[in-house]
């Protein structure tokens, strides 16, 4: 399974919840929390359903609550697919 970047988390985010009224996802958004890129947890659980899809990586719900940033989601899913990385 290949890694997941931060321009594929920006396309889920947009094609789960779509684009906020600014360019929040544009530039390095790594530490952002997704508050203030404009993205609630509702839409974060539809991005979820997608990693799980895409990626194969389950991210429990209680889990999604913690993931404040990029940076934290991609770290969860690109350590699950690369255990050994």
């Amino acid at each position: 399974m290949s890694e997941m970047t931060l321009d594929d988390l920006r396309r889920l985010l947009i094609e789960c919840a779509g684009e906020t009224d600014d360019d929040s996802l544009s530039g390095d958004i790594l530490d952002k929390e997704f508050d203030s890129l404009g993205y609630d947890s509702l839409a974060l659980m539809e991005t979820a359903t997608r990693i799980t899809s895409e990626y194969g990586v389950q991210i429990p719900d209680e889990r999604i609550a913690e993931l404040k940033t990029p940076r934290a989601v991609l770290e969860l899913v690109n350590g699950a697919s690369n255990p050994s990385s």
